[in-house]
């Protein structure tokens, strides 16, 4: 496998080519930087999302008329990616064609079992046999259709009910975003399975690993403290000062950190993208509250403000050795180009809300070709020692929040926020957001331990898409 360029090549090609999103979209490109960077999501490695791309269409369909122009027809839906380029600058279409037979899909079968997905767009009446066909690879599909296109649309629902249908997600509509969102899947699934977790723990994660690898194809390695120490020496003064400087410079206010706490924050933040590169990795976390928390075996300073600066650049920082939302940041980074926020909740139910809150917050979550929110440096609340940084989020946002519990359950809830409050209680970062349902039910339905992600948007319908894809069961624990 290609591995392309490397995390610090990728690192200073984003750094140096400005700003990496979407006009208007408020989602991080994918490839769309300098030449020679790729994917800003986890799991990049240099490897494109590959797509086979099938028009569907019959020379005696009536529907939407007779002697329909195919090849008008698909210059029209060319247009349509061309203007999406640049979000689907990661994405290869292996096999392009017009389909109309199942024995046309037989000879491309075999193919067909290498692609991340199926985008299947309809043309004309006649098309379900070799859709049939198509399906019967067991690969991730999404078909597209706007009106007038055929008729087929109407056993689709039972179709999705049948063991054939078990992966077919349909899209029905005038909005042509929808097929750069249909491939936002094909994405996440690729991105899982390059991905690469460093695990800084003594803890054993081999059972762990073992089902994420079978699962997704995430490769999830432990490392030793010593390496993370030998990266931190390997650190220049020089450099860990110049991102210090950026740091207090950047910040609203420096509270209670010491500018050499800060320094020595920075010089461990520039190891975890040296450790990165190294291992050719892309994510990685800390046992910090567990095993490294050890006084005899602590790191030289707490990972947090590093993991903000990961995750700001489109890595991953996830704390306590959470793997869970490890998986789950690389989940929204491929559907969405956004991290997640880590949290530990608290509940108010007189707003119908739940608080979020943890220490570590990230500072670009809208990703990292957009502005930053505003923070201050503080000391880890808990612990009152450390850096963090205390992000500011943006107040009316729409949030997702979620967990990828294991290999086969999604938890999940949507809301808005409504406060970020900035209140001497709980950790440092904090948004309250009312939810979209029941908070009570909420809590009530609460398991699989305290630690969530949450990001920026409703992103309900990718992530169903996704699990649809992946024999996921997704569950809304508000309602």
């Amino acid at each position: 496998m290609s591995k392309g360029v490397n995390r610090r090549e990728f690192i200073q090609l984003t750094a140096a080519g400005g700003a990496l999103c979407l006009a208007g979209a408020g989602l991080s490109a994918f490839g769309a930087g300098p030449a020679g960077s790729k994917l800003i999501s986890p799991g990049c490695r240099g490897t494109k999302v590959k797509v086979a791309r099938f028009y569907m269409g019959t020379s005696g369909g009536l529907w939407p008329k007779p002697k329909l122009d195919f090849k008008s027809e698909i210059a029209s839906y060319e247009s349509q990616f061309a203007k999406r380029k640049d979000e689907l600058s990661d994405v290869e279409f292996v096999i392009d064609q017009l389909i109309s037979s199942p024995e046309q899909v037989r000879p491309l079968k075999n193919n067909l079992k290498d692609v991340d997905g199926i985008l299947a767009i309809h043309l004309s009446m006649g098309t379900r046999p070799a859709l049939d066909e198509i399906l019967s690879v067991g690969k991730p599909t999404a078909f597209f259709a706007v009106p007038y296109s055929g008729h087929e649309w109407s056993g689709f629902g039972a179709l999705q009910k049948q063991e054939l249908g078990a992966k077919l997600e349909c899209m029905l509509t005038t909005d042509y975003n929808q097929l750069a969102t249909a491939l936002r899947p094909f994405r996440a699934i690729h991105h899982l399975r390059e991905a690469k977790i460093l695990d800084v723990t003594t803890r054993s994660i081999d059972e762990q690993a073992k089902v994420m690898k079978s699962k997704f194809g995430t490769e999830i390695k432990q490392i030793e403290r010593q390496q993370v120490l030998d990266a931190y020496e390997a650190v220049s003064d020089a450099d860990a000062k110049a991102e210090t400087e950026r740091w207090i410079k950047g910040a609203k206010e420096v509270v209670e950190p010491s500018p050499a706490d800060v320094f020595k924050s920075c010089k461990l933040a520039l190891a975890f993208e040296n450790l990165l590169n190294e291992e050719n990795a892309t994510v990685l976390t800390i046992d910090c509250y567990g095993t490294m928390w050890d006084k005899t075996i602590r790191l030289p300073a707490y990972p947090c403000l590093g993991f903000t600066r990961l995750n700001s650049l489109g890595l991953g920082g996830i704390c306590e050795s959470d793997l869970q939302c490890a998986m789950t940041h690389i989940l929204f980074q491929g559907l969405i180009g956004r991290p997640g926020f880590i949290s530990d909740p608290t509940v108010d139910e007189s707003k119908n809300s739940i608080i979020l809150a943890h220490c570590l917050g990230t500072t670009k979550m809208d990703g990292p070709g957009r502005p930053a929110d505003p923070y201050k440096l503080r000391t880890v609340m808990e612990r009152q020692e450390g850096v963090v940084p205390q992000v500011f989020m943006q107040t009316g946002r729409k949030v997702t929040q979620a967990v990828l519990v294991g290999s086969d359950r999604l938890l999940y809830f949507t809301g808005e926020i409504l406060d970020a409050p900035d209140i001497d209680r709980g950790c440092r970062t904090k948004i309250t957001v009312r939810v979209d349902g029941d908070a009570e039910k909420l809590w009530k339905n609460w398991s699989s331990g305290l630690h969530r992600q949450t990001c920026y948007e409703d992103i309900t319908k990718e992530l169903r898409s996704f699990c649809k894809y992946k024999d996921i069961t997704m569950v809304n624990e508000a309602v």
